[in-house]
């Protein structure tokens, strides 16, 4: 089994001799090939040495982790970046994920999970610190009903529970009697949202409905 060659970049020294020490702990897996203190020496390094693996602090004086990580992330799609940092910082943690990090941990994290991280990263796995899972998640959560309610952002509400009940199968007589309209309205009603959703029926319009959760869009 070929090592990890493992870049290590903190403005700390004390920092960067805690992991290197640590990785030395495992000669058969990993070596230390160089240390920064900096975004930019970081990215002259990765140019010099190639290495497999960067451990890499998020807060850098000059260019940030995150800069640098993206940097290197566009440059050697085969390097892998673990972003380390006393932080559980949301704004942080999902700049990382959008930088294309492959790891993100705490310096809190115990020695064994540090290497696990290394270990699970090599073999191509994304890692994230137990601790900003649950918020990662949590993000996703509100992104995806956010994408679900612009789905229907030009649909006034009206026309929404209207759509609901031609996603049930009503007929516009049925939609009529249910919401108290002329079904001339209705029909009116059907027209726009087809338009405004921009597809042909109603059997289009009703997939869409269910496709993006409509009944959890409503106003009660």
């Amino acid at each position: 089994m070929n090592r990890q060659r493992v870049l290590l970049v903190d403005d700390h020294e004390v920092v960067r001799l805690g992991l290197r020490a640590l990785l030395e702990r495992y000669p058969d897996e990993f070596q230390v090939v160089g240390e920064a203190a900096s975004g930019r020496e970081a990215l002259n390094m990765v140019e010099q040495l190639q290495p497999d693996v960067v451990v890499m602090d998020i807060r850098l004086p000059g260019i940030s982790g995150i800069e640098a990580c993206e940097a290197i992330v566009h440059d050697h799609a085969d390097i892998k970046v673990i972003m380390l940092t006393s932080y559980a910082e949301d704004e942080m943690l999902f700049s990382a994920i959008r930088a294309g990090a492959a790891g993100y941990v705490l310096k809190q994290i115990g020695s064994d999970d540090l290497v696990r991280a290394l270990r699970a990263v090599g073999r191509g796995e994304a890692l994230l610190d137990p601790a900003v899972t649950r918020r990662v998640f949590q993000e996703v959560r509100r992104a995806v009903r956010e994408e679900e309610a612009s789905a229907f952002a030009a649909l006034s509400q009206q026309e929404k529970h209207v759509l609901l009940l031609v996603a049930e199968g009503k007929t516009n007589r049925e939609i009529a009697k249910a919401l108290y309209l002329g079904e001339g309205t209705v029909r009116n009603y059907v027209s726009s949202i087809l338009s405004k959703l921009g597809v042909s029926n109603r059997a289009e319009a009703a997939a869409y409905a269910v496709e993006h959760n409509l009944r959890d869009h409503l106003d009660s």
